[in-house]
């Protein structure tokens, strides 16, 4: 199951948080991404908040998946690291991404440090380990299994970012490929085949147009068009595609899902917050 947790941009929308998703399989949750507002948008799917989904809950929040270091899709780390622990949790947090992140990680303990000493130390219950951090750093190929779910990380062309990835998460019953930012990729198209879920980012064509050109420059280097996504999908057919990370730029929602139908005529889904997928 998908959980989408956020499917904003660096576009501050109030209705779209930073880029989120969680992979639900067998009570554990499995984020992508943690952009601003990732773990208050997990709580309010938990039954604490009249949600329906215990992995969802705060405190079992424990894997984490960054396809690249960009701040939309990685600001509310320092959230996802300490929240949680105060909490509850008590184990450390397993964090799986591009090297950049294991520093990311260590600077938000160091900027914690009095924080999390007085927490400890002082009169408010709290355990040594649920702030800690196991990182692992990508590389091609499988990089998770455990009995729920294989995670495969595949390098995704976002510019010259060279450490931007995509993940597909293999389940008994499901197979789930999100693109991360990423222009048109053959090795997505590759990593995606047989998908049941394509996540795939978007920018609207129609908007594109009123960009200036230097805008226009990189977001052509650095993202995919509302028609190279129905390009994309025709070819990897998932049963679903659900676009995300989407940039309007005043465009509606109706002209992006007329872009993508020119060559994909299957089951469209525009993301929004709280969207649960099956």
């Amino acid at each position: 199951m998908l959980v989408v947790l956020g499917s904003g941009t660096p576009n501050p929308d109030p209705n779209r948080t930073g880029s989120a998703y969680a992979v639900l399989v067998n009570n554990q949750a499995y984020l992508v991404d943690f952009g601003p507002g990732v773990v208050r948008s997990a709580s309010s799917l938990s039954p604490t908040w009249g949600g329906k989904f215990e992995e969802l809950e705060v405190k079992n929040l424990e894997y984490a998946f960054l396809t690249h270091i960009h701040s939309d899709h990685s600001a509310g780390l320092s959230d996802l690291i300490l929240t949680p622990w105060v909490l509850g949790r008590n184990v450390p947090l397993k964090l799986f991404g591009p090297p950049a992140l294991e520093k990311m990680a260590d600077h938000v303990l160091t900027a914690y440090e009095d924080d999390i000493n007085y927490r400890i130390n002082g009169s408010q219950p709290s355990n040594p380990e649920g702030y800690k951090i196991i990182f692992l750093e990508n590389k091609e190929g499988v990089i998770f299994r455990d009995l729920n779910v294989t995670v495969r990380a595949f390098r995704v062309n976002h510019g010259n970012l060279k450490d931007s990835y995509g993940y597909s998460f293999i389940t008994r019953d499901k197979k789930i490929v999100f693109s991360g930012d990423t222009t048109l990729s053959e090795v997505l198209i590759k990593e995606s085949n047989s998908a049941d879920i394509l996540v795939h980012e978007v920018y609207s064509e129609e908007g594109f147009k009123q960009k200036t050109k230097d805008w226009q420059i990189y977001h052509k280097a650095h993202h995919t068009s509302s028609v190279e996504v129905g390009l994309i999908a025709n070819r990897v057919k998932p049963q679903k595609l659900v676009l995300s990370h989407v940039l309007f730029w005043g465009a509606d929602k109706e002209s992006i899902l007329k872009d993508v139908s020119l060559n994909f005529k299957g089951e469209t889904i525009l993301a929004e917050d709280q969207m649960v997928i099956r």
